[in-house]
Protein backbone atom coordinates (compact mmCIF):
# COMPACT_ATOMS: atom_id res chain seq x y z
CA UNK A 1 0.00 0.00 0.00
CA UNK A 2 1.24 3.24 -1.13
CA UNK A 3 1.69 6.23 1.81
CA UNK A 4 0.48 9.21 1.61
CA UNK A 5 2.17 12.17 2.85
CA UNK A 6 1.57 15.83 3.28
CA UNK A 7 2.97 18.59 1.46
CA UNK A 8 5.39 19.23 4.27
CA UNK A 9 5.86 15.50 5.05
CA UNK A 10 8.26 15.94 2.09
CA UNK A 11 10.66 18.22 3.09
CA UNK A 12 14.17 16.50 3.29
CA UNK A 13 15.97 13.85 1.55
CA UNK A 14 17.31 16.17 -1.35
CA UNK A 15 19.20 14.24 -3.98
CA UNK A 16 22.67 14.30 -4.07
CA UNK A 17 24.39 14.74 -7.63
CA UNK A 18 27.79 13.80 -9.32
CA UNK A 19 28.87 17.01 -11.77
CA UNK A 20 29.69 15.20 -14.99
CA UNK A 21 30.88 17.95 -17.64
CA UNK A 22 32.16 21.07 -16.01
CA UNK A 23 34.88 18.49 -13.95
CA UNK A 24 37.73 17.10 -15.33
CA UNK A 25 39.51 13.61 -15.08
CA UNK A 26 42.00 15.12 -13.14
CA UNK A 27 39.98 16.79 -10.75
CA UNK A 28 38.32 16.00 -7.26
CA UNK A 29 35.08 14.15 -7.10
CA UNK A 30 32.38 17.17 -6.98
CA UNK A 31 29.12 16.67 -5.84
CA UNK A 32 25.84 18.79 -5.57
CA UNK A 33 22.99 18.18 -2.61
CA UNK A 34 19.55 19.74 -4.73
CA UNK A 35 17.64 21.75 -2.01
CA UNK A 36 15.24 23.14 -5.20
CA UNK A 37 13.94 19.76 -4.45
CA UNK A 38 12.00 20.37 -1.00
CA UNK A 39 7.65 21.65 -1.93
CA UNK A 40 9.20 25.39 -1.46
CA UNK A 41 11.86 24.95 -3.78
CA UNK A 42 14.49 25.73 -1.55
CA UNK A 43 16.78 24.38 1.62
CA UNK A 44 14.52 27.24 4.09
CA UNK A 45 11.99 24.76 4.29
CA UNK A 46 13.60 22.57 6.79
CA UNK A 47 14.87 25.60 9.16
CA UNK A 48 11.65 27.23 8.82
CA UNK A 49 9.89 24.35 9.18
CA UNK A 50 11.56 23.19 12.28
CA UNK A 51 10.94 26.28 13.63
CA UNK A 52 7.20 26.52 13.10
CA UNK A 53 6.85 23.25 14.37
CA UNK A 54 9.06 24.38 17.70
CA UNK A 55 6.78 27.38 17.68
CA UNK A 56 3.65 25.34 18.00
CA UNK A 57 4.84 22.38 20.41
CA UNK A 58 6.20 25.34 22.88
CA UNK A 59 2.72 27.25 22.71
CA UNK A 60 4.70 30.30 20.90
CA UNK A 61 2.37 29.90 17.83
CA UNK A 62 -1.66 28.66 18.10
CA UNK A 63 -4.45 28.13 15.82
CA UNK A 64 -5.04 31.01 14.02
CA UNK A 65 -1.82 32.83 14.90
CA UNK A 66 0.02 35.17 12.22
CA UNK A 67 3.38 34.54 11.10
CA UNK A 68 5.78 37.59 11.10
CA UNK A 69 9.27 37.58 9.34
CA UNK A 70 11.96 39.76 7.26
CA UNK A 71 12.89 37.63 3.99
CA UNK A 72 14.83 38.48 1.22
CA UNK A 73 12.72 35.62 -1.04
CA UNK A 74 12.92 32.23 -0.58
CA UNK A 75 12.87 32.11 3.90
CA UNK A 76 9.09 34.40 2.97
CA UNK A 77 8.55 31.94 0.55
CA UNK A 78 8.65 28.44 2.74
CA UNK A 79 6.68 30.01 5.59
CA UNK A 80 3.69 30.94 2.74
CA UNK A 81 3.67 27.72 1.65
CA UNK A 82 3.47 26.34 5.49
CA UNK A 83 0.95 29.01 6.41
CA UNK A 84 -1.30 27.81 3.45
CA UNK A 85 -0.64 24.76 4.66
CA UNK A 86 -1.60 24.90 8.42
CA UNK A 87 -4.07 27.66 8.51
CA UNK A 88 -1.51 30.99 9.50
CA UNK A 89 -1.98 34.15 8.50
CA UNK A 90 1.43 35.12 6.91
CA UNK A 91 3.87 39.15 6.59
CA UNK A 92 6.84 39.32 4.99
CA UNK A 93 8.68 42.13 4.95
CA UNK A 94 10.87 41.95 2.19
CA UNK A 95 12.98 44.72 -0.20
CA UNK A 96 13.89 45.89 -3.57
CA UNK A 97 15.74 43.50 -4.49
CA UNK A 98 13.72 40.57 -4.09
CA UNK A 99 12.75 39.33 -7.50
CA UNK A 100 9.16 39.77 -9.44
CA UNK A 101 9.44 35.68 -9.24
CA UNK A 102 9.72 35.40 -5.76
CA UNK A 103 7.23 38.20 -4.74
CA UNK A 104 5.09 36.67 -6.82
CA UNK A 105 5.68 32.78 -5.15
CA UNK A 106 4.81 34.63 -1.97
CA UNK A 107 1.72 36.26 -2.86
CA UNK A 108 0.12 33.30 -4.89
CA UNK A 109 0.37 31.33 -1.38
CA UNK A 110 -1.75 33.97 0.15
CA UNK A 111 1.00 36.29 2.26
CA UNK A 112 0.41 39.91 2.68
CA UNK A 113 3.82 40.81 0.88
CA UNK A 114 5.31 44.47 2.21
CA UNK A 115 8.68 46.15 0.17
CA UNK A 116 10.61 48.01 2.73
CA UNK A 117 12.87 50.71 0.95
CA UNK A 118 14.63 52.67 3.87
CA UNK A 119 17.78 51.17 3.83
CA UNK A 120 20.08 50.59 7.24
CA UNK A 121 23.42 52.53 8.19
CA UNK A 122 25.35 49.73 5.80
CA UNK A 123 23.65 50.73 3.24
CA UNK A 124 21.46 47.17 2.99
CA UNK A 125 17.95 46.96 4.25
CA UNK A 126 18.33 44.11 6.79
CA UNK A 127 18.47 45.99 9.69
CA UNK A 128 15.23 47.77 8.82
CA UNK A 129 13.17 44.66 8.05
CA UNK A 130 14.02 43.20 10.39
CA UNK A 131 12.93 46.30 12.88
CA UNK A 132 10.00 46.31 11.41
CA UNK A 133 8.60 43.14 11.84
CA UNK A 134 9.61 43.19 15.33
CA UNK A 135 7.52 46.17 15.82
CA UNK A 136 4.92 44.69 13.77
CA UNK A 137 5.53 41.68 16.00
CA UNK A 138 4.54 43.50 19.24
CA UNK A 139 1.03 44.87 17.94
CA UNK A 140 -0.13 42.05 16.34
CA UNK A 141 -2.04 39.90 19.00
CA UNK A 142 -1.41 35.93 18.33
CA UNK A 143 1.76 36.72 16.41
CA UNK A 144 4.83 34.54 15.83
CA UNK A 145 8.46 35.76 14.88
CA UNK A 146 10.43 33.18 13.35
CA UNK A 147 13.41 35.67 13.34
CA UNK A 148 16.22 33.77 11.44
CA UNK A 149 18.86 35.51 11.98
CA UNK A 150 18.98 35.47 15.27
CA UNK A 151 17.14 32.35 16.49
CA UNK A 152 19.68 29.34 17.20
CA UNK A 153 16.35 27.28 16.25
CA UNK A 154 17.43 27.84 12.49
CA UNK A 155 21.28 26.54 12.69
CA UNK A 156 19.91 23.36 15.02
CA UNK A 157 17.73 22.63 12.40
CA UNK A 158 20.62 21.83 9.91
CA UNK A 159 22.57 20.16 13.03
CA UNK A 160 20.17 17.86 13.54
CA UNK A 161 18.77 17.36 10.17
CA UNK A 162 20.53 18.60 6.54
CA UNK A 163 24.22 18.19 7.85
CA UNK A 164 23.91 14.56 9.24
CA UNK A 165 21.72 13.60 5.65
CA UNK A 166 24.62 14.62 4.06
CA UNK A 167 27.16 12.61 5.98
CA UNK A 168 24.90 9.32 5.20
CA UNK A 169 24.56 10.17 1.61
CA UNK A 170 27.84 10.28 1.55
CA UNK A 171 28.99 7.45 3.31
CA UNK A 172 31.46 9.15 5.47
CA UNK A 173 33.95 9.75 2.21
CA UNK A 174 34.04 13.25 2.56
CA UNK A 175 36.59 16.08 2.34
CA UNK A 176 34.66 19.42 2.06
CA UNK A 177 31.51 21.21 2.58
CA UNK A 178 31.16 24.38 0.87
CA UNK A 179 28.71 26.02 2.44
CA UNK A 180 26.74 29.81 1.49
CA UNK A 181 26.05 32.05 4.11
CA UNK A 182 23.40 34.69 5.09
CA UNK A 183 21.39 34.10 8.09
CA UNK A 184 24.29 31.29 8.87
CA UNK A 185 21.63 28.60 10.03
CA UNK A 186 23.49 26.54 7.40
CA UNK A 187 27.32 27.39 8.36
CA UNK A 188 26.61 27.15 12.12
CA UNK A 189 24.51 23.44 11.89
CA UNK A 190 27.12 22.41 9.19
CA UNK A 191 30.17 23.15 11.08
CA UNK A 192 29.09 22.50 14.44
CA UNK A 193 27.59 18.74 13.25
CA UNK A 194 31.05 17.83 11.40
CA UNK A 195 33.84 19.06 13.97
CA UNK A 196 31.76 16.93 16.47
CA UNK A 197 31.19 14.13 14.03
CA UNK A 198 34.13 14.23 11.24
CA UNK A 199 36.41 16.75 11.89
CA UNK A 200 38.54 15.87 9.14
CA UNK A 201 36.10 17.14 6.66
CA UNK A 202 37.22 20.86 5.62
CA UNK A 203 34.04 23.44 6.90
CA UNK A 204 34.18 26.23 3.75
CA UNK A 205 32.19 29.19 3.77
CA UNK A 206 31.39 31.10 0.95
CA UNK A 207 29.79 34.89 0.94
CA UNK A 208 29.18 38.19 -1.06
CA UNK A 209 31.95 40.45 -1.79
CA UNK A 210 30.52 43.48 -0.04
CA UNK A 211 29.04 41.58 3.15
CA UNK A 212 30.48 41.62 6.09
CA UNK A 213 29.18 38.53 8.23
CA UNK A 214 33.33 38.24 8.13
CA UNK A 215 34.38 41.65 7.74
CA UNK A 216 35.98 44.21 5.62
CA UNK A 217 34.51 47.13 3.79
CA UNK A 218 30.93 46.96 3.22
CA UNK A 219 29.38 47.84 -0.91
CA UNK A 220 26.39 47.30 -2.08
CA UNK A 221 25.81 43.51 -3.72
CA UNK A 222 23.85 41.84 -6.05
CA UNK A 223 23.66 38.35 -5.09
CA UNK A 224 20.37 37.63 -3.20
CA UNK A 225 20.18 35.56 -0.31
CA UNK A 226 23.65 36.20 0.69
CA UNK A 227 25.64 38.70 3.11
CA UNK A 228 24.92 40.67 6.12
CA UNK A 229 26.59 43.17 7.63
CA UNK A 230 27.74 41.40 11.16
CA UNK A 231 28.55 37.73 12.16
CA UNK A 232 24.91 36.24 12.77
CA UNK A 233 25.06 34.89 16.26
CA UNK A 234 23.56 31.72 14.47
CA UNK A 235 27.62 31.47 13.51
CA UNK A 236 28.71 30.87 17.26
CA UNK A 237 31.83 29.47 16.88
CA UNK A 238 34.50 30.58 14.12
CA UNK A 239 36.95 27.82 15.20
CA UNK A 240 34.63 25.67 13.80
CA UNK A 241 35.45 26.78 10.24
CA UNK A 242 38.58 26.35 8.36
CA UNK A 243 38.46 29.29 5.24
CA UNK A 244 36.11 31.41 4.00
CA UNK A 245 35.85 32.73 0.53
CA UNK A 246 34.18 35.60 -1.00
CA UNK A 247 32.68 35.59 -4.38
CA UNK A 248 31.90 38.75 -7.00
CA UNK A 249 28.48 38.61 -8.23
CA UNK A 250 29.73 38.44 -11.91
CA UNK A 251 31.81 35.37 -10.91
CA UNK A 252 28.64 33.98 -9.14
CA UNK A 253 26.06 34.64 -11.95
CA UNK A 254 28.33 33.36 -15.14
CA UNK A 255 28.76 29.88 -13.19
CA UNK A 256 24.58 29.52 -12.61
CA UNK A 257 24.98 29.67 -16.32
CA UNK A 258 27.83 27.56 -17.57
CA UNK A 259 25.95 24.95 -14.56
CA UNK A 260 22.39 25.30 -16.68
CA UNK A 261 24.12 25.30 -19.77
CA UNK A 262 26.91 21.73 -19.22
CA UNK A 263 24.74 19.76 -16.38
CA UNK A 264 21.32 20.75 -17.55
CA UNK A 265 20.75 21.90 -13.55
CA UNK A 266 19.46 25.86 -13.17
CA UNK A 267 20.40 27.36 -9.95
CA UNK A 268 20.23 30.54 -7.88
CA UNK A 269 23.16 32.77 -7.01
CA UNK A 270 24.13 31.36 -4.19
CA UNK A 271 24.06 27.90 -6.00
CA UNK A 272 26.84 29.86 -8.68
CA UNK A 273 28.84 31.35 -5.85
CA UNK A 274 29.51 28.35 -3.90
CA UNK A 275 30.48 26.21 -6.93
CA UNK A 276 32.61 29.08 -7.65
CA UNK A 277 34.49 28.19 -4.87
CA UNK A 278 34.43 24.23 -5.50
CA UNK A 279 35.59 24.38 -8.82
CA UNK A 280 39.00 26.46 -7.82
CA UNK A 281 39.31 23.24 -4.93
CA UNK A 282 38.28 20.61 -7.22
CA UNK A 283 41.68 21.65 -9.52
CA UNK A 284 43.56 22.36 -6.60
CA UNK A 285 43.09 19.24 -5.10
CA UNK A 286 43.08 17.01 -7.75
CA UNK A 287 41.57 13.35 -7.75
CA UNK A 288 40.71 10.74 -5.33
CA UNK A 289 39.24 13.79 -3.20
CA UNK A 290 35.36 14.19 -2.54
CA UNK A 291 33.66 17.99 -2.31
CA UNK A 292 30.37 18.51 -1.38
CA UNK A 293 28.35 21.99 -2.17
CA UNK A 294 24.86 22.76 -1.37
CA UNK A 295 22.57 24.11 -3.89
CA UNK A 296 20.25 25.85 -2.34
CA UNK A 297 17.23 27.36 -3.91
CA UNK A 298 15.79 26.84 -7.92
CA UNK A 299 17.19 28.84 -10.58
CA UNK A 300 13.59 29.25 -12.15
CA UNK A 301 13.45 32.24 -9.33
CA UNK A 302 15.96 34.23 -11.08
CA UNK A 303 15.38 34.00 -14.83
CA UNK A 304 14.50 37.82 -14.67
CA UNK A 305 17.74 38.60 -13.65
CA UNK A 306 20.54 36.27 -13.22
CA UNK A 307 19.69 34.79 -16.46
CA UNK A 308 18.88 37.52 -18.31
CA UNK A 309 21.30 39.33 -20.38
CA UNK A 310 19.81 42.74 -20.47
CA UNK A 311 19.23 42.97 -16.53
CA UNK A 312 23.13 41.54 -16.66
CA UNK A 313 24.24 44.48 -19.45
CA UNK A 314 22.48 47.25 -17.22
CA UNK A 315 24.54 46.18 -14.66
CA UNK A 316 27.76 45.71 -16.35
CA UNK A 317 27.90 42.34 -15.63
CA UNK A 318 29.62 39.94 -19.09
CA UNK A 319 26.77 37.27 -20.20
CA UNK A 320 29.25 34.98 -21.92
CA UNK A 321 32.24 32.88 -20.85
CA UNK A 322 33.53 29.72 -21.82
CA UNK A 323 33.99 27.00 -19.38
CA UNK A 324 38.43 27.00 -19.70
CA UNK A 325 37.61 30.89 -19.56
CA UNK A 326 35.56 30.88 -15.99
CA UNK A 327 38.19 28.24 -15.00
CA UNK A 328 40.63 29.68 -15.71
CA UNK A 329 39.50 32.85 -13.69
CA UNK A 330 38.38 30.84 -10.91
CA UNK A 331 42.04 29.46 -10.04
CA UNK A 332 42.97 33.34 -9.21
CA UNK A 333 40.59 33.72 -6.24
CA UNK A 334 42.25 33.72 -2.93
CA UNK A 335 40.66 32.89 0.79
CA UNK A 336 39.50 35.79 2.29
CA UNK A 337 40.57 34.04 5.75
CA UNK A 338 42.37 31.27 6.58
CA UNK A 339 41.84 32.59 10.56
CA UNK A 340 37.88 32.88 10.85
CA UNK A 341 37.99 33.36 14.63
CA UNK A 342 40.21 36.87 13.30
CA UNK A 343 36.98 38.24 10.94
CA UNK A 344 34.60 37.88 13.79
CA UNK A 345 32.16 41.24 13.62
CA UNK A 346 29.45 40.18 15.89
CA UNK A 347 27.17 43.02 17.21
CA UNK A 348 25.50 41.53 20.18
CA UNK A 349 23.64 45.07 21.16
CA UNK A 350 21.62 44.61 17.47
CA UNK A 351 19.14 42.50 19.41
CA UNK A 352 18.43 44.97 21.68
CA UNK A 353 18.81 47.80 18.98
CA UNK A 354 16.14 45.65 16.83
CA UNK A 355 13.73 44.52 19.75
CA UNK A 356 14.45 40.88 18.50
CA UNK A 357 11.76 38.49 20.35
CA UNK A 358 14.23 35.27 20.15
CA UNK A 359 15.83 36.98 23.25
CA UNK A 360 13.07 35.69 25.34
CA UNK A 361 13.19 31.76 24.04
CA UNK A 362 14.68 29.33 26.28
CA UNK A 363 15.58 27.34 23.22
CA UNK A 364 17.41 23.68 23.13
CA UNK A 365 21.01 23.65 22.12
Amino acid sequence: MVRVKTLLDTVGQTPLIRLQNLVEDQDSELLLKMERTNPGGSIKDRPALYIIEEAERRGWLKPGGTIIESSSGNFGITLAMIGAAKGYRVIVLVDPKTTPVNLAMMKAFGADVRVVTEKDDSGSYHKTRIALANRLHREIPGSFRPDQCFNPLNSEAHYRQTAQELMEQCQGKLDAVILTVSTGGQLGGFSRYFKEHAPHIRVIAVDAVGSTIFGGKAHSYLLPGMGLSWTPPNIDDLSRIDEIYKVPDEDAFLMCRLLARYEGVLGGGSTGAGLVVAWKLVQEWGSGKRIACLAPDNGERYLPTIYNDVWMKERGLNVEIEPMGLRRRVRELVPHSRYPVETANYQPELVEILDCPTRFHEVRR
